[in-house]
């Protein structure tokens, strides 16, 4: 059974050298640099071969929420044919210098008719993401703030390679937006994790010490 995820990587992988030989453009993103311009409808889709961006939406009243992260070998945004308003109230932003490959929205959809495997890819992706809205809307939104913190963390965890202890290249203020909590909520969460030595916290670095009992405050949603 696959999890709820916030983080995208590797999905659409297998797909890199057939990319490479379809008609593309072949662009640099530096960090701060915005995929598209913000408050308009995408025009493109990348294919992301290096750097992470972020996908966010900023509230009206100056509250920010982190929707979720996009890195090497994904596709983002991912191909339809139709735009939706909301849309114009997201934004994505390279977090890193970020390489990828660019299809317009007429050169994706040749592919995804033509290629069987990569629109079955396209729909689970798909999937995937609403996947992650539902997890958020039916279990997220009642959890305290320490046990959607803890839920948060082990599903990152889940995202990264495997190893003995987990770092996350976060800061606290991407996590609260990640888990539309307050700063003060957030850094109550850590001070009881650090106290049972679930984590270590560093300059904008978590480091998971513990997985096994982390997951112990987890709810069973998401193990």
């Amino acid at each position: 059974m696959l999890r709820p995820r916030y983080f995208y990587a590797n999905d659409f992988k297998q797909f890199y050298t057939y990319f490479l030989s379809q008609p593309h453009t072949e662009r640099t993103f530096h960090k701060g640099e915005y995929l598209w311009k913000p408050g308009s409808p995408y025009e493109k889709i990348h294919y992301i071969v290096s750097g992470i961006a972020m996908h966010y939406a900023d509230h009206e009243e100056g509250n920010r929420k982190i929707i979720s992260f996009h890195s090497g070998g994904t596709v983002y945004p991912g191909y339809r044919q139709n735009n939706y308003k909301i849309e114009l109230s997201l934004t994505t932003v390279a977090l890193s210098e970020m390489k990828v490959l660019e299809f317009t929205k007429e050169q994706f959809g040749l592919m995804f008719q033509h290629n069987t495997e990569l629109s079955e890819a396209v729909v689970n992706w798909y999937a995937s993401y609403i996947n992650r809205f539902l997890f958020e809307t039916i279990h997220q939104e009642y959890n305290s703030s320490l046990i959607k913190l803890c839920n948060l963390l082990f599903l990152l965890n889940e995202n990264q390679s495997l190893g003995s202890n987990m770092i996350l290249d976060m800061t606290q203020d991407e996590l609260a937006a990640l888990l539309g909590i307050s700063r003060v909520q957030l850094t109550r969460g850590l001070s009881v994790l650090r106290s049972k030595n679930i984590i270590s916290t560093g300059r904008n670095k978590i480091e998971i010490l513990d997985l096994q009992l982390l997951s112990k405050l987890c709810t069973s949603e998401v193990l």
